[in-house]
């Protein structure tokens, strides 16, 4: 390829593309919370984690303060105004407006600000879960591990680097398990509403150093060894490898700031001795000093700081057509195809269209 100079870098590309004013701007990010957050279906939390009478557990949605109850094994989501604890037993809910809620989809706890959400949580997310249906839906699962990571870089940063798969050379040792002609063959398969899923391959765990065959403990109706992956608009994902289980919610805290809260689940029916390698098996590559997840939090930081406000223009391309296997980015030209739709901007040229909405709208 020809050096490109900075005339080349700024020209139109002859390709999908989207601009960083995506990632960066406070006026799309303002729409991006009463648009989009204030409106779909968010998976806040598992069942497990609230299991006795009277639990409760706490989040942020579009900057409103939500609260789910159990109450006697049936789940009441609540807006909360003050809450001062993340979790707990015995809250007080008289008086709260309760929100629509449903458990779906492996014991998660979805709802929604929409006080008329036109779908229910099955239609919203049509589809997508069917991969792995079988394998979470089979068993109750609970969660084992749980932190959360507050990031300097847009939360669509995080989803892309969950879409697309040329960040490959961020998990170099991975590369002898995972770089094969399985691998590069995986469909990215689109669904309505902005949702991807990811099909299998076989993971060959034997081959990393230090590492085991997972194939004893995966999940019910889970060939040994396979990956599937969830990744649910606007930027939800559920991951399913072997005998691990994780998934990831972002919380929106600004244009260039993210909170990430990360769970790993086990069957609940586990023996000590099988949620210890489960446990392993999940830290060993999604926990906090694992081979994974730090690499792509570091990669998402590093873009971020690309792409802050008052950094130039630049166009982000999503030009790969591969016959959507691995590396191609339909996965990422859907997501911002659902997003523009969403804020009713195009995603080249978002704060023109949003100018206008806005000028309109007064």
């Amino acid at each position: 390829m020809a050096p490109r100079n900075h005339k080349n870098w700024l020209s139109t590309p002859k390709v999908e593309y989207i601009s960083s004013e995506c990632y960066n701007n406070y006026g799309i990010y303002e729409q991006e919370i009463e648009h989009i957050f204030s409106k779909v279906w968010v998976p806040m939390c598992h069942m497990s984690e609230m299991s006795n009478d009277g639990d409760f557990r706490s989040t942020q949605i579009a900057h409103k303060n939500v609260v789910a109850v159990n109450r006697s094994g049936s789940v009441h989501v609540y807006l909360c105004p003050s809450i001062d604890r993340p979790a707990g037993n015995g809250l007080d809910t008289d008086g709260l407006q309760e929100l629509h809620s449903e458990i779906k989809h492996g014991g998660m706890v979805w709802t929604t600000l929409d006080p008329n959400p036109s779908q229910s949580v099955e239609e919203w997310t049509c589809g997508a879960f069917d991969c792995i249906a079988d394998a979470i839906d089979a068993e109750e699962m609970d969660v084992f591990h749980y932190h959360k990571a507050v990031i300097d870089t847009n939360y669509k940063l995080w989803h892309d680097t969950n879409s697309e798969f040329y960040h490959d050379f961020m998990h170099y040792f991975n590369r002898v398990s995972g770089f094969n002609d399985e691998y590069f063959a995986r469909k990215n398969i689109p669904f309505d509403n902005g949702h991807v899923n990811v099909s299998s391959f076989t993971v060959n765990y034997e081959e990393y150093e230090g590492f085991e065959d997972r194939g004893e403990l995966s999940f019910p109706n889970l060939p040994p060894n396979q990956w599937y992956m969830v990744d649910l608009f606007p930027g939800y994902n559920f991951n399913l490898r072997g005998n691990a289980y994780r998934s990831d919610i972002v919380t929106p805290l600004g244009p260039n700031r993210v909170l990430i809260e990360f769970r790993g689940y086990g069957l609940k029916k586990d023996t000590p001795e099988e949620r210890s390698t489960r446990v392993k098996a999940h830290n060993s590559i999604w926990g906090p000093f694992g081979r994974n997840l730090h690499e792509d939090l570091i990669g998402v930081a590093g873009q971020g700081t690309t792409m802050r406000e008052g950094t130039e223009t630049r166009n982000i391309l999503h030009g790969r057509h591969e016959n959507s296997t691995i590396h191609d980015e339909v996965g990422m030209r859907h997501y911002y195809e659902a997003w523009g739709k969403f804020l009713g901007v195009n995603p080249m040229n978002p704060l023109t269209l949003l100018q206008d909405n806005v000028q309109a709208a007064e």
